[in-house]
C-alpha cells in the first residue's frame, strides 16, 4: 500500500459523557519528533467529544482509533473538541498527554 506523503487527518465523534462544563482551553505536550500536542477546547452543547488528529504517520487510523476509545473510557467527556497534532508519537505517548490533559480539566 503506498500513502502519498504529508499529513493525514483522523476525524472521530465520541457519544455520550459527563459534560466538562465551563473552562479554559488546555494544551499538553509539544509537536516535535516522537511527540505530539493536545489542544482540547470547551465545546458548549455538543453531546459527545469530537477528535480531529492530524499525524505525520500516515496509515494507522486503526490504532488511532483504539487509542481515543480507550481514552474516552477511561475519561467519558462530553462538550469537548480535542486536537491533536502528532510527530509519530507512540500510542503510549498518546494516551499519557491525553490524560495530562483530561487531569487538567479537574485540576
Amino acid at each position: 500500500m503506498t500513502l502519498p506523503a504529508g499529513l493525514e487527518t483522523l476525524d472521530f465523534a465520541l457519544d455520550g459523557g459527563r459534560a466538562a462544563g465551563d473552562f479554559a482551553p488546555v494544551l499538553v505536550g509539544v509537536v516535535g519528533s516522537g511527540n505530539l500536542e493536545v489542544l482540547v477546547e470547551p465545546a458548549p452543547g455538543r453531546a459527545g467529544c469530537s477528535v480531529r488528529i492530524e499525524t505525520s504517520a500516515r496509515g494507522f487510523g486503526a490504532i488511532w482509533e483504539a487509542v481515543v476509545r480507550d481514552f474516552h473510557q477511561r475519561h467519558p467527556l462530553a462538550g469537548v473538541a480535542i486536537s491533536i497534532h502528532d510527530m509519530g508519537a507512540t500510542p503510549a505517548v498518546v494516551s499519557l498527554r491525553l490524560d495530562q490533559a483530561a487531569s487538567e480539566l479537574s485540576a
